[in-house]
Parts: structure tokens; sequence; C-alpha cells
């Protein structure tokens, strides 16, 4: 098995970094941009942006094998944090009981001046 994922479902890495890596029985998934891959399209709002982000997180780790019910950790990157009850909301409807621990920080800035990034780490 590579230690590494790489799959057409999600953008590809825009940098010297890999969309996700494998360790120790874990996956570390990099951060996510709201490309919509649907259409190719960045997404600016923060619903659809946070559903874009989330849905590309769900399609490296099921190229990985596993899936969101084994996520346990993310990093939610906001440069707005009156954008948070939005985000809160969508990123509600990925995930159920028992919920992976979170942080969520606003940043000033974040690569392509995207409104949210998300990365995660899941069980394989």
């Amino acid at each position: 098995m590579n230690n590494y994922v790489n799959t057409k479902n999600a953008p590809a890495a825009i940098g010297p970094y890999s969309q996700a890596r494998i360790a120790g029985g874990m996956i570390y998934v990099s951060g996510q941009l709201p490309v919509n891959m649907d259409n190719g399209e960045m997404e600016t709002d923060i619903q659809k942006a946070t559903h874009a982000c989330l849905s590309n997180v769900k399609a490296i780790l099921e190229a990985a094998g596993s899936n969101m019910s084994k996520v346990v950790k993310t990093t939610v990157y906001l440069t707005d944090m009156s954008d948070f009850p939005v985000m809160n909301e969508v990123y509600n409807s990925f995930f159920q009981a028992p919920y992976p621990a979170r942080v969520c920080v606003a940043v000033k800035t974040l690569p392509k001046n995207v409104v949210v990034e998300i990365d995660c780490i899941a069980e394989m």
C-alpha cells in the first residue's frame, strides 16, 4: 500500500505536499480548499465553501479506504469568525456523534484568498 493518497476526486496539491499521507494506521489529510469538483470553481459563499472543503476531505478519505466516521481530529481555518455559525451547520451535516475533536481558528488570509480551509486526521 502506498503511504500517500492521490485521487482525481479532490483538488490536486498546489504545492510540494500530498493530498494525504498514511502513517501508523492514521490518515493525515492536507488542508482542503473549497474547490467544487463538479465545476472546478472556487466557492466563495461560506455555506458552499464549507461543503466543498468537506466533500474534498471525504473523497480523499474514501480513496484511502477510510470514511468520515473515522475522523478523530479536524482543524478549520476561517478568514472571518462571523462565518462560524454557517460553517458549523454545514460541518455538522458531515459528522455524527461521537464527533471528532476540532480546532477552529480565524486567520488573516488563506491560499488563493479562500474563506475556509479544513484538514483532518482519521483512522484507517
